[in-house]
């Protein structure tokens, strides 16, 4: 009966078919010089959706290439006003405190406003982060019942900076905190239909799924301690090798367990639960065969080209202009079909990854949910595109 009473989400994507959609969305966004990057994204959006399914209906994406592209010039805009205002504050303070980079002060001061100018982009990026995932929300339906968000991108803003520098004065410690407080506030906005999504538990729960980021500084500043010590230089720098890559996988692994965390103690409507099993080794194997199998098309790629290159550049100055343009086309393509292999080889398997290992209980009470009102003023991802961090499906 509990089985019954669950769904088992299911991904049909294939690589035959995304794959030659990747290409075609690829050389256009290439021939419009970037342009159709925002149509691209869409219709590969519109694929992965649809191949994610529950209980036989599909989800569906609603947004369109134009209003991202529409969203895109506005934030330029807004970003172009903005840094300029910064960098006419920065310029006025320079003028009244006359820097001078040849003194230590002066030198203090300009690294200063280098600074300055990162953080004052901070606010931004975190603004953007809200803004990309209350659209993707606005944008997806299943079972004809659309998702939702509400306003609060510049509260998660301020939010994520307090957070965050708490976790940087901690040396890492209160990660935790930042990640379960910041994920419950969009959590807590988010809604399918007339139906509030809300996020329980507690964010010292999370530091079990720390235990690899420990070992790995651990066995990192063990490895630096003794090279610096000229102990046992060798015997270092294979430690800090060993802690720099279990600090990555750590931090794969964190993240993973996280959101396993996250999600099995989230409700919706009160009465739905979830129950999500991603599994890092399968994440981390999915990388590392994806990255050698596209390491080894673009090493032999390149080895053909280059031995065809040079053939054609020994025949003499007369095919010199040929043989150039018939490299950089060549480099185009190969940019390309390796951006089309990312598609299929890590980032398809990974969705797949996730989508498989989520199940949806007590599906009954998804009957009484019904539509809700579309949300008001909700604007494409122009922000996350323009500050470079959406790049993400």
């Amino acid at each position: 009966m509990a089985e019954q009473n669950s769904i088992q989400a299911q991904y049909r994507g294939t690589r035959g078919e995304l794959f030659p959609l990747a290409i075609v969305t690829a050389l256009l966004t290439l021939v419009t010089l970037g342009i159709y990057r925002f149509w691209a994204k869409t219709r590969i959006r519109k694929y992965l959706w649809s191949s994610a399914v529950g209980d036989g209906d599909a989800f569906e994406y609603t947004g369109t290439g134009l209003e991202k592209f529409l969203g895109f010039l506005l934030a330029i805009v807004v970003l172009a006003i903005y840094l300029g205002v910064v960098q006419m504050l920065l310029f006025f303070a320079g003028l009244n405190f006359n820097f001078n980079p040849e003194t230590t002060e002066g030198l203090i001061a300009l690294n200063a406003i280098i600074y300055i100018n990162l953080l004052a982009v901070l606010p931004l990026i975190f603004y953007a982060m809200y803004r990309a995932r209350r659209y993707k929300m606005a944008r997806t339906r299943w079972r004809g019942v659309r998702f939702g968000m509400e306003k609060g991108a510049w509260g998660y803003a301020f939010r994520a900076l307090g957070l965050y520098l708490l976790t940087f004065l901690t040396v890492g410690l209160l990660l935790p905190l930042a990640t379960f407080k910041l994920e419950k506030y969009m959590a807590d906005r988010s809604w399918y239909g007339d139906a509030r999504f809300e996020q329980g538990g507690h964010w010292a729960r999370l530091y079990p799924a720390m235990k690899h980021v420990f070992i790995g500084l651990a066995i990192l500043l063990v490895g630096i301690g003794a090279a610096a010590g000229l102990q046992s230089v060798g015997l270092g720098v294979l430690a800090v090798l060993v802690g720099y890559v279990w600090l990555a996988v750590g931090a794969v692994y964190y993240r993973i367990h996280a959101m396993r965390y996250l999600w099995s103690h989230r409700r919706l409507d009160g009465d739905i639960y979830f129950d999500a099993q991603p599994r890092t080794g399968e994440i981390v194997k999915i990388w590392i065969v994806g990255s050698i199998l596209i390491s080894i098309f673009a090493g032999v790629l390149i080895f053909v080209l280059g031995g065809v290159l040079t053939a054609l550049f020994a025949l003499g100055p007369d095919v010199i202009m040929a043989a150039g343009l018939l490299g950089f086309v060549s480099y185009i393509a190969t940019l390309v079909v390796i951006g089309a292999m990312t598609l299929i080889f890590i980032t398809q398997p990974s969705i797949e990854h996730f989508v498989t290992t989520f199940t949806l209980h007590n599906k009954l009470a998804l009957d009484k949910i019904r539509q809700r009102a579309a949300a008001e003023g909700v604007d494409a991802e122009g922000f996350a595109d323009a500050l470079d961090v959406g790049g993400a499906f």
